[in-house]
């Protein structure tokens, strides 16, 4: 059960349409108003449906108790179905509020909204401290209970210590002064991201208490937005918003195929039971989605990792072939993050994870492609848009064992970042990897989110009999690298909006890489009458050249759409006049995003200069109508 009080003025509400078969019938027509009460939404949920009375009980205890505190004596019981994502019974849920409002009405003036419609609401809320207070408790019985991994269990008590380690190999060890309030044992001075990124990680706490910066921004420019249709953190793309998110994956996908990794498909749900699924799960940090199929009680898959396993046990590997490289780009992956730590493209519970495992015959040979990855990885976030040295801060997370045994290798990886490492130290092992490295992105917020990441595992290839024979005929288990290049590409569209926002706040030109712009020239005809037809024209050659451009044809001043132009973060806007149909040079007039003054410059210069900006990237079509006055408005 979950409930939100909030204590009001007044609510005024009205049922406007059935929002089930089962509704509620003969309800009160118009408006309903109730003057100084306490409002109670609510929201039954699965896992009351196994003690429907001990939870009723509980609830009628709540309402009382905040009541008493508010001092009121009239309540609103106000069913709210958006509260929860794992709704129970309506049926009980409907009888649940109905008995509620018989036991609360020997005390307090009681009013109830239908149950099962979609209805309209004002409220004021008084604002005092305890004006809006929410509640959340389940009887224990026999219902639905959340799956929670040994390992995410274990996150919450594991013993760590942690370090920097400098590009010279140097360890020194840190920590946060809660009296200075502030990471003693290491001068920042020179490392103000790194100084960031260990605070929010010592902090521990992931939970989002103000809106990060890029949500405003996907959807100002129609990128992406929340779906209320859907479970949070289930996101809807836009055509714009899809068009980036595709050519990021499509980018992704050939650079981690360039470097060897065989691409596969794999199922994203996976047998609940199956031994060695169900034992990897307890090893690994993450929450799972359940589902219960006519079948069999299955899993929705929170990493490629269960595919590429089950397939490679069942495969025929030299230790000549090693290491042996396998890829999917899986869309989706999916985890129940907590509701608080649920942001925009930050953290949601169903993403696109591009993930390649390689399959290693021992330590060195592991080592080595590892270091391979890293200038993958590093080549990828630099073609995406992001800077090695200035957009990211780099974690190595190991065992106290695996550090003493191979320090060297360590400082060897940490000096490819060629700036402080964050060094956070096991004193035992219980997850499945004995080392592994981030590198992360501190927003506008200053929190930090991983992307890139690559894990030693030297458990997993037992766990699901994965194989290799040796120079001896012998079989041995491999040792295997997980690695995600990018990170979730959601993510990677956080931090190119985070980054964006952050380069505006601190006066410099927000955008999007140039590649990644969905319109890269924006052509504004002084009059639709006289110049439009030459636009249109001019709009098919540069098509013809594999550049994307649009026409503001619409009827507003030039002004004006050059200035939404810029609001759209437009890379190249060219006005057309008579003057540009005229001239004998050919030449344009060039208003290029982030320079002061425009450049005149011919159609083959600036098709060469956008070709020389995304040499080597993916390009795909307009993702919208050319002409501006026939898109639709999406967010608005």
């Amino acid at each position: 059960m979950k409930i939100l009080t909030i204590h009001a003025d007044f609510i005024e509400f009205e049922a406007k349409k059935k929002a089930m078969k089962q509704a509620e019938e003969n309800i009160e027509e118009g408006k309903q108003r109730i003057e100084e009460c306490l409002v109670v939404f609510t929201a039954f949920e699965k896992c009351d449906e196994t003690n429907v009375k001990a939870v009723a009980d509980k609830y009628v205890e709540e309402i009382k108790k905040i009541a008493e505190q508010v001092k009121t004596n009239s309540l609103v019981l106000y069913p709210y179905a958006h509260l929860s994502s794992k709704l129970g019974n309506p049926q009980k849920a409907e009888q649940l509020m109905k008995d509620a409002q018989e036991i609360l009405s020997k005390d307090y003036e009681v009013s109830r909204a239908p149950f099962g419609w979609y209805k309209s609401f004002d409220i004021s809320c008084k604002g005092h401290p305890l004006s809006e207070l929410s509640r959340e408790f389940c009887v224990e019985g026999d219902g639905e209970k959340e799956e929670v991994s040994e390992a995410l269990k274990a996150e919450e008590t594991l013993v760590s210590h942690h370090y920097v380690l400098s590009v010279d190999g140097e360890l020194s060890p840190i920590e946060y002064n809660k009296e200075k309030k502030k990471i003693v044992g290491f001068d920042f001075s020179n490392w103000p991201g790194l100084k960031k990124f260990i605070k929010y990680d010592l902090a521990g706490s992931r939970v989002a208490n103000q809106e990060p910066a890029h949500v405003k921004l996907m959807k100002k420019h129609e990128l992406v937005d929340y779906e209320p249709g859907s479970d949070p953190g289930n996101l809807r793309y836009y055509p714009k918003g899809r068009f980036v998110k595709g050519l990021i994956e499509r980018y992704v996908t050939e650079k981690v195929k360039e470097y060897g990794a065989m691409e596969i498909e794999a199922p994203i749900m996976y047998d609940f039971e199956h031994p060695s699924l169900k034992s990897y799960m307890h090893r690994f940090p993450a929450r799972q989605y359940t589902i219960q199929t006519p079948n069999k009680k299955v899993f929705l898959r929170f990493a490629a990792c269960f595919g590429q396993f089950l397939m490679s046990h069942d495969a025929q590997i030299s230790y000549k072939q090693l290491p042996v490289r396998l890829y999917e780009m899986t869309r989706y992956s999916f985890r129940v993050e907590q509701h608080g730590e649920l942001t925009g493209l930050r953290r949601l519970r169903a993403f696109t994870m591009p993930d390649t495992h390689a399959f290693c015959t021992d330590y060195k040979q592991a080592g080595e492609e590892m270091l391979r990855r890293v200038k993958l990885s590093r080549d990828i976030q630099e073609g995406i848009g992001l800077s090695f040295s200035e957009d990211l801060e780099f974690a190595i997370r190991i065992t106290k064992d695996f550090w003493e045994e191979n320090q060297e290798f360590i400082k060897k990886l940490a000096k490819e970042f060629n700036k402080p490492v964050l060094i956070e130290m096991w004193d035992k092992r219980f997850f499945y990897f004995v080392m592994k490295y981030e590198w992360n992105f501190v927003d506008a917020s200053d929190k930090a989110s991983t992307l890139t990441t690559d894990q030693m595992d030297v458990e997993n290839a037992e766990r699901y009999d994965i194989t290799y024979v040796d120079k001896e005929s012998k079989k041995q288990n491999p040792i295997i690298l997980h690695c995600s290049p990018s990170g979730a590409i959601e993510r990677v569209m956080y931090a190119l909006l985070e980054k964006a926002a952050i380069d505006e706040k601190e006066g410099r030109t927000a955008k999007l890489p140039l590649w990644l712009s969905p319109t890269q020239v924006r052509l504004v005809p002084v009059s639709a009458e006289k110049h439009l037809d030459f636009c249109n024209k001019l709009a098919e050659e540069f098509t013809k050249s594999n550049v994307r451009v649009d026409v503001d044809d619409r009827e507003e001043s030039v002004g004006k759409r050059i200035r939404q132009a810029g609001q759209e973060w437009t890379p190249y806007t060219l006005v057309i006049g008579d003057e540009e149909i005229n001239n004998k040079s050919n030449s344009l007039n060039v208003r290029i995003r982030g320079q002061k003054e425009d450049l005149k410059m011919t159609f083959d210069q600036l098709v060469s200069d956008i070709k020389e900006k995304t040499k080597g990237l993916p390009y795909d079509t307009l993702p919208l109508p050319r002409l501006l006055s026939k898109r639709i408005i999406f967010v608005g």
